[in-house]
């Protein structure tokens, strides 16, 4: 009777029948093996590391390749039981627009590529990073002499403020030469006049061709 009573009383507070806990009890307990257990763990982290974009395809050959023998079928038993559900991925975005109210720069450096001394030409370009903040857009500055990153700028939005941000970033830390070509493609980013105006300020030189150089030239 007391142990009735306290059913009764625990199924009272938990929000259940006493029907459902009688049938809970009947059922035979699911024992996980070790090795089961290390695959959920396995598959866990795996979709984590992919910030939840990994679908049950990609997983599958994620766990192969940590040595589990497993198919697709599995793959998506272990998604429903786990709850591993593929967050909606950001459509890709085009990382520059031209807009014919702006006039691009003539093109001053043509193909070549490999400028004589540091300082000379440098290269923007504007791609695109998926984070745990979501998409961001990245400007970069390379100099062509060394090939190397020497300015960049991240922000949600893609404006001339970002490219401005990183080619300021690299003449200051170049030491503020003067008479540098700053090339790119372009994008309306690039032939705003306000990045005009900037880069004169600077005494920086713009040129554009139809393309970024650093999709171009093999760095």
């Amino acid at each position: 009777m007391q142990e009735g009573y306290s059913v009764s009383l625990c199924c009272k507070a938990l929000g259940l029948s006493r029907s459902g806990y009688y049938a809970w009890e009947k059922r035979p307990a699911q024992l996980i093996t070790n090795d089961t257990l290390m695959l959920y763990r396995e598959a866990k982290q795996l979709f984590k590391e992919s910030r939840y974009s990994l679908g049950s395809r990609e997983l599958m050959k994620a766990l192969r390749k940590k040595g589990y023998f497993i198919g697709r079928y599995k793959t998506r038993t272990i998604m429903r039981k786990l709850g591993l559900v593929v967050r909606q991925r950001v459509a890709y975005k085009v990382t520059t627009k031209r807009d014919e109210r702006h006039l691009a720069a003539p093109n001053l450096v043509s193909m070549d590529f490999n400028p004589a001394q540091p300082n000379q030409v440098w290269a923007g370009d504007i791609t695109y990073l998926r984070t745990g903040q979501g998409w961001m857009y990245l400007s970069v500055v390379m100099d062509l002499y060394s090939r190397r990153i020497i300015g960049w700028s991240i922000n949600k939005r893609m404006t001339s403020d970002l490219v401005l941000q990183s080619v300021k970033q690299a003449y200051w830390l170049r030491g503020h030469p003067k008479g540098v070509i700053f090339h790119s493609d372009r994008g309306s980013q690039y032939t705003s006049k306000k990045l005009k105006n900037a880069l004169t300020k600077l005494g920086i030189k713009q040129s554009m061709g139809d393309v970024s150089l650093l999709g171009q030239c093999r760095c």
